[in-house]
């Protein structure tokens, strides 16, 4: 099946770079075939919220535009995706913010551990689209640049056994994404880091050669990893967005008016993939719990935190692209932090 797949996407690949940079289909039609790759399932909030931006620009602009998704990593892995991107071979790819560090290290500081002290600073800070916008450009050079962000919720550890405490890390082998903030974050804890390609871990962890991972709950659903990791814990490590990122040159070729409809559908997908966020979320933790038999566990972050608490300071060291936008987060994170207070002795 694995072979199979490999193959589907080495042809598709080699079909898309047939079509060459200009975007013209290989049948000459005159609409531009608007190709868009995602490495989710069909039911995922960020294919629905691609819907949106499928229906949104074609609704406007369907005389020139075709939109087609390809999910499931059709196309090949989210690495693979992002250079058929930077070529143009394909248009628009949906990729996490680890694989956008190979590109501009200022996307590093997402991996640092408890970066963000709620999920409404988390979302106040990439909802600023103006200064969020400074971010997207820093890629232009790579030949790609955001246009926008998916929410994917908090990550957290889950594995074969329960993991309570950090010590309970101690010597696991545990899959993280390809990022160096989250290698140091796993071995603080005292696992073994193993970063691998996502559509991997199911059959490592069922064979063994990981004992669990970090990641959402849609992990244990979407993907099935809930029938061979049976404990997840809260332990909300990190807030890390997926982006929906744009080959420069379709950018620039679009017209003011083009531009910014495909704009404002890239904000609408957004809007849309929040709302089946959510929804999903829910609906995936009653489904593991009841018919996957996953044990769902809160735990004391404090005693997590401590363990990373270092991280921070030594990320900021060793990157100055960040510190400016650390610095920024901060003092949101103060704000929502201040907002919640008074809320308190309001209720007093």
């Amino acid at each position: 099946m694995k072979t199979g797949k490999r193959i589907l996407a080495m042809l598709l690949s080699a079909v898309l770079a047939g079509w060459g940079l200009s975007g013209c289909s290989a049948l000459h039609t005159e609409k531009r075939i608007v190709r868009i790759a995602i490495g989710q399932s069909e039911t995922h909030p960020e294919y629905l919220g691609l819907l949106e931006f499928k229906e949104y620009v074609e609704e406007r602009l369907g005389d020139k535009f075709q939109i087609e998704i390809f999910p499931n990593e059709l196309l090949g892995s989210t690495q693979k995706a992002i250079e058929l991107t930077q070529t143009g071979a394909v248009d628009f790819t949906v990729a996490g913010t680890a694989n956008l560090e190979t590109f501009t290290k200022v996307y590093e500081i997402f991996s640092m551990p408890y970066l963000f002290d709620s999920v409404e600073a988390y979302v106040e800070v990439m909802e600023d689209t103006d200064y969020m916008k400074r971010i997207y450009e820093s890629t232009e050079e790579a030949g790609f640049q955001v246009v926008t962000w998916y929410y994917a919720g908090t990550r957290n550890f889950y594995a074969k056994k329960p993991i309570n405490k950090p010590e309970d890390l101690k010597g696991l082998k545990i899959r993280v994404q390809q990022s160096p903030a989250s290698i140091s974050m796993t071995k603080a804890f005292g696992a073994a880091a193993t970063p691998m390609s996502f559509g991997e871990v199911y059959t490592a962890i069922q064979q063994g050669v990981i004992d669990g991972a970090e990641n959402n709950e849609l992990a244990l659903t979407n993907n099935k990893h809930g029938e061979v990791a049976k404990y997840y814990s809260y332990t909300r490590h990190q807030m890390v967005p997926d982006m929906l990122i744009a080959n420069q040159r379709f950018l620039d070729g679009l017209s003011a008016e083009e531009r910014a409809i495909f704009d404002e559908a890239a904000r609408r997908s957004t809007q849309v993939e929040r709302e089946e966020w959510d929804k999903q979320v829910d609906e995936a933790r009653e489904t593991a719990e009841k018919k996957m038999k996953v044990q769902f566990q809160e735990v004391d972050m404090e005693l997590f935190k401590k363990k990373v608490s270092g991280i921070h300071s030594e990320m900021l060291e060793n990157n100055e692209s960040i510190r400016e936008f650390y610095q920024h987060i901060q003092k949101i994170n103060q704000k929502i932090a201040g907002e919640h207070a008074e809320q308190g002795g309001q209720g007093l």
